[in-house]
């Protein structure tokens, strides 16, 4: 799954953490499930705002020059990025890639934005609220419900998420009795 609000244009890729060495290269983490059609030497990325929410207006999209693996994540060169001061100016940036660009879905894959604002309904058609939040998470990505009985957080297992309809806008769970509870 790929993180993203609304129905997006753009979708979160990498996060650019800190310049490494003093050619231009910078570290970013994956946050993406296809690092490795998505990080390779000629893709074009585009730099998020400060908030991470949207392509920043005030700067061109980065082409990748260079990319090799680097510890949980890569390190990129990119055109135009040849010293460790402008790197510095990538630091905390999310990395956007067109949405047009990503792979299509496998079966029984969802991307995180179209989680977001799904009516969660139980089983047995209670109303639990909506997705506010996706947090992912080891072993299971947790869902944030908001709804008339508070909020919850929701695993997001096949044990507990029976299915799903973006067309709809439902998602169903069978949560183990005292989740919605806590």
């Amino acid at each position: 799954m790929e993180g993203r609000v609304g129905d997006p244009e753009f979708v979160v890729i990498g996060h650019v953490s800190k310049p490494h060495g003093t050619k231009g290269e910078v570290y970013v983490w994956s946050l993406t499930d296809h690092p490795e059609s998505t990080f390779v030497p000629g893709a074009s990325l585009v730099l998020s705002d400060e908030e991470g929410r949207d392509p920043d207006p005030g700067l061109s999209p980065l082409r990748i020059r260079s990319v090799r693996p680097f510890r949980r994540g890569f390190l990129l060169h990119f055109d135009g990025i040849e010293d460790r001061d402008r790197a510095d100016l990538l630091r905390a940036r999310y990395l956007l890639r067109a949405f047009s660009e990503t792979e299509p879905l496998a079966d029984g894959e969802i991307f995180y934005h179209q989680l977001l604002g799904l009516r969660v309904v139980t089983a047995q058609g209670v109303e639990v609220g909506r997705v506010t939040e996706v947090y992912g998470l080891k072993p299971a990505d947790l869902l944030e419900v908001e709804g008339p009985g508070g909020g919850h957080l929701i695993p997001f297992t096949r044990q507990v998420v029976l299915d799903w309809s973006v067309e709809e806008g439902t998602l169903v769970i069978d949560p183990p009795e005292g989740l919605l509870e806590l």
